[in-house]
């Protein structure tokens, strides 16, 4: 997720552990607890952009991490707040769950995370949540603000951040039933199309869980449309997307080649763009795909000119946006 909705969710999950005590310091605990799996944002300073794709969302967000870091922050607390009446196992309990929902709901995004890191690199993907999902991050937001303004003593903290946490956790729940329905269609549209696949995923088109993004194929190459659920019951438009995998025979010993398509799950594709070879990562979708169906990829990496991928995954995710974007996704997702 985004991180100021990490820090609005860290924020409420302080204020139910410690707030009658800590008052708003409980609240800034949270905060950062939620927030310390991102300190992986620092590898992107010495390493290239190919190893840090990898990076991001590996170890700072395994299991081993959590639980080498959770001590340590109890530890802090304790001792920073002493004299206090929180005994030390409800410090390490409080900081291992801040820390484990982090890692649990960056899961639900498409990017994945090395929940097992450093002994298997396999990144977990859900693929059920937009990372910045205004309708899953509006509820703790409203929340963090409340407490903010509340006195620590007032009785009706407790109801705020019950709000933001009950709120978000149910339309979580919500994503996970929109994905079940979504991938039952899906999956019988394209046997009914008789498209044969070997790979597939669908995940949420941009800032909502109603339109979702599908990708199916194999080695040759991919299938990629758009389906929401309030389309009618058959419609599934698709547009085949050739691998070309062939064009990678030149670079094939560069390291960052490597690196992408273990970060990419083998989902993507090569194109040819005047002077250079372009590695297209799928997961992250097509620039506006539900108006331009033969649309550019928003992850899209330069092979033969590396320095100008430093916003590589964020390239394009909102290029050519306005009023008519917003409405035209808007009717998209009502099955017009």
């Amino acid at each position: 997720m985004d991180s100021l909705t990490h820090l609005a969710l860290g924020a409420c999950m302080g204020d139910a552990f410690a707030g009658k005590e800590l008052g708003k310091k409980a609240m800034l605990w949270g905060a950062l607890a939620q927030s310390i799996p991102d300190i992986d944002f620092t590898a992107s300073f010495w390493m290239t952009t190919a190893s840090n794709l990898l990076a991001h969302r590996g170890f700072t967000h395994s299991f081993l991490f959590c639980l080498m870091i959770t001590p340590l922050m109890a530890l802090l607390a304790d001792y920073l707040h002493r004299p206090h009446n929180i005994r030390l196992h409800k410090w390490i309990l409080f900081f291992g769950g801040v820390i484990f929902f982090h890692i649990f709901i960056d899961a639900f995004n498409n990017y994945g995370v090395g929940w097992f890191e450093p002994f298997s690199h396999e990144r977990i993907s859900f693929n059920a949540l937009y990372v910045a999902d205004p309708f899953f991050s509006v509820w703790p937001g409203i929340a963090c603000i409340a407490l903010i303004f509340t006195k620590r003593w007032l009785p009706k903290r407790k109801i705020y951040w019950k709000f933001g946490l009950g709120l978000s956790s149910l339309y979580l729940m919500y994503c996970l039933i929109n994905k079940i329905k979504i991938d039952h269609d899906v999956k019988k549209i394209l046997h009914q199309q008789n498209i044969n696949y070997t790979h597939y995923f669908t995940t949420p088109a941009p800032l909502q869980n109603w339109l979702w993004y599908v990708v199916a194929g194999n080695a040759k190459g991919y299938y990629i449309g758009f389906r929401s659920l309030l389309d009618p019951k058959n419609k599934l438009e698709l547009n085949y997307f050739e691998k070309k995998d062939s064009l990678l025979k030149p670079v094939n010993d560069h390291v960052d080649v490597n690196q992408l398509k273990r970060f990419s799950k083998e989902f993507y594709t090569v194109e040819k763009w005047s002077d250079t070879l372009v590695f297209n990562d799928l997961r992250f979708g097509q620039i506006l795909g539900w108006e331009n169906q033969r649309g550019r990829f928003v992850f899209h990496y330069f092979l033969l000119h590396p320095e100008d991928n430093k916003l590589v995954v964020q390239r394009g995710r909102f290029k050519g946006w306005n009023w008519q974007t917003i409405t035209n996704l808007i009717s998209r997702i009502r099955g017009t």
